[in-house]
């Protein structure tokens, strides 16, 4: 990997391009991040660059992470990420990293914490079918059969039954960038990004691109 970036979510709108086609897409408020530490093989056991992003007043932040930040010599950030980059020995502390490391047309994987649902069933969580409406029916929004009382006498191992829907770590892969901002270091992103507005979203190169 040589290339990445973190940013938060904006929202969702629309642009078009110069042929008057219109393209959904996210805009995500990318960097700039700053270098806090470089890990070496010698002194860590592999290559990495730690960065910081978003300010945050000092008294939200403890102790150890604060001298950190002091040894640095860089401001407080509230979120802390590692980059294992191909040439992480290039970068050195304070450096930053914005949203020009990105260009229009690059294809990039987006990280990020998806949007709780809370507790759903079946039906919305799965995407199963209901039963009748009809009144004599008992059959409704229910999951379906469990399984059989006397054999095997239990629920099968990855049923599908109602449960917690969302929260979590989703990655979308192969996501085109439309365009780059970098006096205001936006990322506008072709498609929908995961995760709610002001989210914490990873922005790297794909690990995978359509042939």
């Amino acid at each position: 990997m040589k290339k990445a970036i973190l940013a938060t979510k904006v929202g969702m709108t629309q642009v078009f391009n110069e042929d008057g086609v219109l393209t959904p897409v996210t805009v995500l408020q990318a960097g700039p991040c700053v270098v806090t530490q470089v890990k070496t093989e010698e002194n860590d056991g592999y290559e990495a660059v730690q960065v910081g992003f978003a300010d945050i007043r000092e008294k939200l932040v403890n102790k150890p992470k604060k001298g950190q930040f002091e040894k640095a010599g860089v401001a407080v950030k509230r979120y802390l990420r590692e980059f294992r980059f191909e040439n992480s020995a290039d970068y050195k502390v304070a450096d930053e990293i914005k949203a020009d490391i990105f260009a229009e047309g690059d294809k990039v994987d987006a990280t990020a914490i998806s949007k709780g649902k809370g507790f759903q069933g079946a039906i919305k969580r799965l995407g199963q079918s209901r039963g009748p409406m009809g009144h004599g029916s008992k059959f409704h929004r229910h999951q379906g059969s469990n399984g059989s009382c006397s054999t095997p006498s239990r629920v099968f191992k990855g049923k599908g039954m109602p449960g917690q829907m969302g929260g979590k770590k989703i990655t979308t892969k192969n996501l085109e960038i439309v365009r780059v901002d970098a006096d205001k270091n936006l990322i506008l992103v072709k498609g929908a990004v995961p995760g709610p507005k002001k989210s914490l979203v990873t922005i790297k190169e794909t690990t995978k691109t359509n042939k």
